[in-house]
């Protein structure tokens, strides 16, 4: 094998990419991947420490949640990036040991796992290619396949809430025990005195502390610019220049749309940025003119026919075509080799956009490909606020069920069950969605019920937290004990690592009767699926007709 990876929905054959990956990631990238992640464990184990002795650093805390946000699935593909990251994560590593063991000498002498001792031959890329040979997910034959896949099933989750943790950062809020988890769960995949039963009580603390971390993220967000409200956003384009952003970084675009206010420049959403258009303190920017195009797995055709700059803030990049890469631009965490990257703000100042500004002036206006208006805006503030209204449409009988349609987009064409389900629910069923999944129906003309839309876009895949908040209030408004006890069906599309992370939080909360699809994940065991599908009645997607049968009986 050239490389192994099968975090993604997309693993080949159902198993794992060994010759490049799915997303376009190069078997070179693949194991700087392995060997960053490998260092991070390292990292955490002294960490652990310094934090037991009061000796917590803050910037090491930092550049773990980055470091593993790094290396989700179509984030970083540049090779010298990497290299980078792993230097800062042995400096990092270093540093802490010196630290604990000016308090601690003993620790030095405790039988401490090979990725908090190790030392590269060199920093250099070739150093580093050739040490990851040796730390891969299939590195030690001999790990119980059972450990091995609850292990992967952790660190998963653990980039996915590292994303989160690291988008709440950028506006200053920081929790100490989402970032002493994010390290505790990292040195416990290396402890080999932890049982499979001991795995299992880690895998669903990780979901609890993931839906913590998207309540975090919930409040950095509205905090800075207010709660989404209902709000009709336009497909077409304007005449004149425009720049396209991807990707969930908020305050990016916030600043974006600042640097362009006054030039005559569009600023249009894509993908996961859609969302972006129903927060008051960015929607009051006129310039902030609407979505182009759909998922990310489209922006291929669609940055092409785009002709502006686009900029890409976090993940969902796929390869470029080189028709439209002069006009890439990356910055944070995502990158993609000779792509012009804005550099990272200095101190509390915001990034400097002036080189994707001259570009887009240079470029001619969009070109239309769809028109019409979508609804979005509907978090758990919004519904709440009319819960009134919902809950007589359940007790009129107007509203018979919810089916929560949320998580990931991706390129199978067995995603079009999602696309028939929604057109075959009753009139009496409302979805509710975030994340990318929902392109595939948040188009349809879908229709209302009293008022209710039958699609509420809660927004982005962190937005889940708010189908959870919606749920667990309207449970408690019509006297249920728990959110299963609700006429609610989960339909739950994955594709990466924050998917992940979204799936174990339903999980810890109790969820239960989950249809998750269009495949199981790859790094799940046998025994581990079993365990899953006893405990929490997890089902994988069906047909249409047996997912409308499950969700007609209750299911």
């Amino acid at each position: 094998m050239d490389m192994f990876c099968y975090q993604c929905q997309e693993a080949s054959r159902g198993t794992g990419c060994t010759k490049v990956g799915a997303c376009g990631k190069p078997p070179e990238v693949a194991a700087l991947q392995d060997l960053l992640i490998w260092s991070l464990k390292g990292l955490s184990v002294w960490g652990q420490r310094a934090r037991e002795l009061g000796l917590a650093d803050a910037s090491a805390d930092k550049f773990v949640a980055e470091g593993l946000f790094a290396t989700i699935t179509n984030v970083g593909f540049d090779e010298d990036r990497f290299v980078g990251l792993i230097d800062k994560a042995l400096a990092h590593r270093d540093a802490l040991r010196e630290r604990v063991l000016a308090q601690d000498p003993s620790f030095a002498d405790a039988s401490l796992p090979e990725p908090a001792t190790w030392q590269p031959t060199g920093r250099t890329k070739e150093a580093y290619l050739k040490a990851a040979a040796g730390v891969g997910v299939m590195a030690d034959e001999s790990l119980d396949e059972d450990v091995r896949s609850l292990r992967e099933l952790i660190i998963y989750g653990l980039k996915g809430m590292a994303a989160y943790v690291d988008h709440a950062r950028v506006f200053g809020l920081a929790d100490a025990e989402l970032d002493a988890f994010l390290q505790r769960a990292l040195a416990a995949t290396l402890d080999d005195s932890l049982t499979a039963d001991d795995l299992v009580a880690l895998t669903l603390e990780t979901g609890r502390m993931g839906a913590a971390a998207m309540a975090q993220l919930d409040a950095a967000n509205t905090g800075a610019y207010g709660n989404p409200e209902p709000t009709q956003v336009s497909l077409g384009v304007r005449p004149g220049p425009g720049i396209l952003i991807s990707g969930h970084d908020l305050r990016d675009l916030k600043e974006l749309l600042e640097q362009t206010e006054g030039t005559g420049i569009n600023v249009y959403t894509h993908g996961e940025m859609l969302p972006a258009n129903a927060y008051p303190e960015l929607k009051k920017h006129a310039h902030l003119a609407g979505n182009y195009g759909g998922s990310w797995w489209r922006q291929r055709d669609e940055f092409d026919s785009f002709n502006g700059p686009i900029l890409m803030t976090t993940n969902c990049l796929v390869p470029p075509k080189d028709s439209y890469l002069d006009r890439l631009y990356t910055t944070g965490l995502v990158s993609w080799p000779g792509v012009p990257h804005i550099a990272d703000r200095a101190g509390d100042a915001p990034k400097d956009f002036s080189v994707v500004i001259e570009r887009a002036l240079q470029c001619e206006s969009p070109v239309q490909i769809e028109d019409g208006e979508i609804p979005i805006g509907f978090a758990h503030a919004t519904v709440l606020s009319v819960a009134d209204k919902v809950i007589e449409a359940i007790q009129a009988g107007a509203i018979k069920r919810f089916v929560v349609m949320a998580g990931c987009d991706g390129r199978q064409r067995t995603r079009s069950y999602y696309t028939e389900l929604a057109e075959k629910l009753p009139e009496d069923t409302v979805i509710l969605t975030a994340g990318c999944a929902k392109y595939r129906y948040n188009k349809l003309n879908l229709g209302d019920i009293g008022g209710i839309p039958r699609v509420l876009d809660a927004g982005q895949c962190n937005d889940s937290y708010s189908l959870v908040v919606i749920a667990q209030k309207l449970a408690e408004a019509v006297g249920a004990e728990h959110i299963n006890d609700l006429p609610i069906s989960y339909d739950i599309a994955w594709y990466e690592q924050k998917a992940v992370i979204v799936l174990l939080a339903l999980l810890a909360l109790g969820v239960k009767k989950i249809r998750l699809g269009p495949t199981l994940p790859a790094f799940l065991s046998p025994n581990v699926a079993q365990v899953i599908v006893d405990t929490f009645e997890l089902k994988p997607m069906g047909t249409v007709e047996e997912g409308l049968a499950s969700i007609a009986a209750g299911a």
